[in-house]
Order: structure tokens, then sequence, then C-alpha cells
């Protein structure tokens, strides 16, 4: 499905707290949960910084989700992120039942910006939402968000000098 007005919009409040997560020596990672209704439910960054490295905001909101919304309600919600997510996050959109998925970069445009700077892939596959989740309603990347992702991501990732 093609991504609407409201979409970009719910998109660059995630790069906003992507770039809030940077500012607080977070990786730059940010996510919304909105209700069927169009209202947010909640919203993150990402906050591994903490010494928690399973601190992401879309583990967060599966989390927030799973304690305070029924199972019926859950599938119509829609997750909204920076970064398309990694498998224990799409596993935990997953196993709470969350509905539509859309992200602004993808998993594999950020495995091809680290290889562009010499930095080593995480621990962790960077692999498509859809080969963890199969039945996952995923929309992304979004083309617009490239470029101030990459720049998040190089101010994090990119080794100086």
């Amino acid at each position: 499905m093609a991504l609407n007005d409201t979409d970009l919009q719910r998109l660059t409040r995630c790069v906003e707290l992507a770039g809030e997560a940077l500012d607080h020596g977070d990786e730059p990672f940010g996510a919304v949960l909105v209700g069927p209704d169009g209202e947010v439910l909640v919203e993150d960054r990402n906050r591994v910084g903490t010494g928690d490295p399973t601190a992401h905001p879309e583990f967060t909101v599966a989390a927030w989700a799973a304690a305070n919304l029924a199972p019926v309600h859950r599938i119509r919600t829609s997750v909204y992120t920076s970064g398309e997510h990694c498998p224990m996050c799409a596993a935990a959109h997953a196993w709470v039942g969350l509905g539509r998925i859309v992200y602004a970069t993808s998993a594999a445009q950020l495995a091809a910006w680290l290889d562009e700077w010499g930095v080593s892939a995480p621990p962790v596959a960077a692999l498509p939402i859809t080969t963890v989740v199969p039945r996952a309603v995923v929309d992304g990347p979004a083309p617009q968000f490239a470029e101030p992702m990459k720049l998040l991501y190089a101010a994090r990732y990119r080794p100086t000098g």
C-alpha cells in the first residue's frame, strides 16, 4: 500500500525520536504506536544506553501493547518506526499480535551504509520483517527519509578520523 500524508507525518515523528535518541547517546531509532482511530497510544526512542541491549523502541511499544491492549485491539494498531524492525522486535511484534508496520528506512539500507563505512555488522542478521513474520503487513522504506536517517546513522556509527 502506498504511504499517505498521515503515514509520512508519523514517520517524521519517528525520525525526530531517532534524533532525540542520538542526542541522549543512544542508537538513532524511534517508534510510534497508533490506534485504529489515529490516536498516538505510545511513542519511544532507543534506550540501549541504559545498559539493556533490548531497549529498542519497537520492543517497548510491543510490551506496552501487551500490557495495555486486548488482543482484539492490538491487531488494529499500526507501528511506525524510523528503521525496519530487527528480528527481535519483529518477533515481539508478531507474538503480541500488532497490526501494520510502516518504516522509514530498511534493514538492508542500514546494513549497506554500515558496510560503506567499514563498520562491523550487528550481532543479529539484517533480515526483512517478513522473513521473521511472513504474514506481517509492512510498508516501507520511504525514500524521502533515506538521507535524514543516513545522517543520523552516520553520526552514531561512522568512524571518525
